[in-house]
């Protein structure tokens, strides 16, 4: 029993001090993966976050499902979900939780980090204060939580301030913006005019759920009863319930800051009175049973303080792709803009211009340019109001992040700051390792000039040649274009064969499509076009396109709607070979051809899209002479997914037991070996509420065994699910030959593998 009389004074919470090498401040996406990232180098990590959950607007808090430079399947951004730790977590979450539960991918992200011995978190424990060592470096960030009412001073040499709202930045000094610079500053064409305050608005979601019985709401006395008074009514889509209802927006004409209070209250009444139409309107007949679940707490946020590196990415580094020497990541959502006004102005919800491809975002953008020791990370990194458009979401934050958990790395090991890192052999080094880790670099290929399996004699019981894929998965009618996407080489191309239906006599347009840029998916060339009579009926269709290819690259083999027409379809998959469609995906574009005003600064064209499995099949082709994608050279050109090739080895899918063996002339002492598998990174994974058919995808290798050359097991796995597997041995192993066993994924899906590194350690 405690007994404390009366005190004169006033009394003082309880305090500690933790000491650290890295000081990440905020737990959302960024934070995670930049406070994991730099634990496995080796760095002690204090993550601060101010909430009971990691995940921010990713949390079952809010329940935003995690998006990046995929934009959900909607542009032309083959393969291009981010690699690295948000990889892996994305793809345990579709493992665990393919049905999008919060919570769950709640537990994901405590277990991922917790499971970091390296690691010390802090939930609930909001940053308010700093300490400064002369007037450009942070000392101490001061915290308070409010569950164990406990002071905290975390001191650091490094920081990262991913919080959001840019908490430590501010309170140090960092030079910061808030609201849209004019279109002059950055050359911006969808910049205003003058610069002005005007934010992207704040969200709230909601679930309900169906109870088997009538159940009566009546709205709280602050919910806004009067819905169909907003101008935008007429413009809701209130079948599209709950999370997804992202326009729920408000705020952008207030400090987003310190006014998200009152933001959240109005938010909460526009909610209510939405349920209480959906309930008591009598225009969804189908709701009389469903009851009111869940309604977020507290708000998701879209924009309040971008701060200022030593660049500031804009418009024309997204549309233009701009290729910078320091990049250390990626995007490739829209340039995204809401109207300030939200959900009580006239005008649609959002404004998305998709560049035609994936776009660098250099390092220069990852720190502050007056406080020498803070990195910057997720959505407060250093790029103007429009480019932030892009770079704001929470897959393309957590890849930044990364590089910055890296950087942190390399600035301990070598006692540097972060700006130091710019220097060409540090930059080349930081670039490295990322890749090493997973994270993926377009244009750059990891150079692992130590792995041991680059000098070893190379053999494979098989190799897949495209030579045909069989029409054995029934017809796809030609409702819309459709392009089979291949890999070709530089040189003659091959003559293809196709299957057709045609419901009568008619004629049919195919044509050969290719990027202009290198590495892109957008079909802005059109190389060659034929067209043929089709009779009613089946039969073959030879296309002799007759071209020499100036560069190995893909190339679409597009036929043009034809409502008369079907084309046969195969039930063979394969790493790298796919189908897209010109369509139209409404949750990220308006229609099957981006067609911006003039003078906006960004670019016409037309989408050509995927379908999502169990849709998506190849058309059933043959190819004259056979085409050789899969080579097992691909295993060493350090790229791991496809690019301007497959770049994966793929076995033939008759081969009873796929092997690939390493010899070496001498004894090769190894530690680890890294296997870089197909998890097809052109799906996005969204993280919550979508739900997927698949807990794997289905180009993944799951089971694998490696044996030495007398024959002893060194190492199984029976239920793979991620990209990067590493294998580290408890002791050295000494062997001459090295054999790895993979069994196929599925009966119409051969096994495959992108890269395998082995190293002495």
């Amino acid at each position: 029993m405690l007994v404390e009389g009366p005190f004169s004074g006033n009394r003082s919470l309880t305090s500690k001090t933790l000491t650290a090498d890295l000081l990440v401040v905020g737990g959302g996406m960024a934070g995670i993966c930049a406070a994991i990232t730099a634990a496995r180098q080796g760095m002690e990590v204090v993550l601060v976050q101010d909430r009971p959950v990691l995940g921010g607007n990713a949390s079952s808090e809010i329940r935003l499902w995690i998006l990046g430079a995929t934009s959900s399947m909607g542009n032309n951004n083959r393969w291009a979900r981010e690699g690295g730790v948000i990889d892996e977590i994305l793809l345990e979450n579709q493992y665990r939780n393919p049905e999008g539960n919060a919570l769950i991918l709640d537990t994901v992200l405590l277990e991922k980090v917790t499971q970091e011995t390296n690691i010390t978190l802090l939930l609930n424990t909001a940053v308010n204060g700093c300490e400064k060592e002369g007037d450009n470096r942070i000392a101490a960030a001061l915290a308070f939580c409010s569950q164990n009412s406990t002071q905290y001073r975390l001191e650091a040499p490094l920081f990262v301030d991913a919080s959001g709202d840019g908490i430590l930045g501010y309170l140090s000094g960092a030079a910061y913006r808030i609201g849209a610079e004019s279109r002059e500053e950055f050359d911006e064409a969808f910049a205003p005019e003058k610069a002005y305050g005007e934010l992207l608005g704040h969200s709230l979601y909601f679930h309900s759920k169906d109870s088997g019985k009538p159940v009566q709401f009546i709205p709280p006395a602050f919910a806004n009863t009067d819905l169909p008074s907003l101008p935008r009514f007429h413009t809701f889509n209130l079948h599209d319930r709950g999370c997804r209802l992202w326009w729920v927006e408000y705020g952008g004409r207030m400090d987003t800051i310190h006014d998200t209070e009152t933001i959240k209250w109005e938010l909460w009444r526009i909610i209510y009175g939405i349920w209480h139409h959906i309930k008591n309107s009598g225009e969804y007949l189908d709701m009389e049973t469903h009851t009111l679940e869940w309604v977020g707490m507290i708000p998701g946020k879209r924009e309040s303080r971008r701060f200022e590196g030593d660049y500031m990415l804009s418009q024309r580094d997204v549309v233009e792709q701009r290729t910078h020497p320091d990049r250390v990541s990626y995007g490739g959502w829209a340039l995204d803009l809401h109207p300030a006004d939200g959900i009580y102005g006239e005008l649609p919800g959002c404004t998305q211009w998709h560049a035609k491809g994936v776009y660098g975002i250099p390092f220069r953008c990852l720190y502050s340019r007056n406080i020498e020791n803070l990195f910057l990370a997720g959505r407060i990194i250093s790029a103007s109001h429009v480019a932030f458009g892009s770079s704001r979401v929470m897959a393309t934050c957590a890849h930044n992040a990364q590089a910055v958990g890296m950087a942190a790395a390399l600035c301990k090991e070598r006692h540097l700051l972060p700006r130091d890192l710019l220097e060409e052999e540090l930059m080349e080094k930081l670039q490295q390792r990322l890749m090493g880790m997973g994270q993926y670099l377009p244009g750059m290929p990891l150079r692992d000039t130590d792995n041991l399996a680059k000098t070893a004699s190379v053999s494979v019981s098989s190799t897949f040649s495209l030579q045909q894929l069989p029409a054995d998965a029934g017809w796809k009618a030609l409702d819309s274009s459709m392009a089979q996407l291949l890999p070709l080489e530089k040189g003659r191309i091959p003559v293809f064969t196709f299957v057709v239906k045609a419901k009568k006599a008619s004629r049919l347009v195919v044509r050969l499509l290719h990027s202009s840029l290198p590495g892109n998916f957008t079909p802005d060339r059109q190389l060659a076009e034929k067209e043929f009579p089709v009779s009613k009926g089946e039969q073959e269709l030879t296309v002799d396109f007759g071209l020499l290819l100036d560069a190995s690259a893909y190339y679409f083999i597009a036929f043009e709607a034809n409502p008369l027409v079907k084309l046969g379809i195969s039930q063979l998959r394969l790493s790298g070979l796919l189908t897209v469609f010109n369509r139209v995906n409404l949750d990220v574009a308006k229609g099957s051809r981006q067609e911006p005003p003039e003078g906006l600064g960004v670019d016409t064209f037309d989408f050509w899209l995927p379908e999502r499995r169990p849709g998506g099949q190849n058309l059933a082709i043959a190819c004259n002479p056979q085409v050789q994608v899969y080579r097992p050279e691909n295993l060493f050109n350090g790229t791991f997914r496809p690019t301007t090739q497959t770049n994966a080895w793929v076995t033939d899918p008759k081969d009873p037991e796929p092997t690939l063996t390493f010899s070496w002339p001498e004894q090769q002492k190894i530690r680890k070996i890294v296997l870089w598998f197909d998890t097809d990174f052109d799906h996005p994974l969204e993280s919550t509420l979508r739900g997927h058919d698949e807990r794997v995808m289905p180009f993944c290798v799951r089971e694998f065994r490696l044996f030495d050359e007398i024959g002893t097991l060194l190492y199984q796995e029976a239920d793979n699910h991620q990209s990067r597997y590493e294998i580290v041995f408890g002791s050295t192993v000494t062997i001459k030959k090295l054999v790895l066993q993979l069994q196929h994924p599925g009966k119409n899906v051969p096994a495959g593998l992108f890269g395998i590194g082995v190293y002495e350690s």
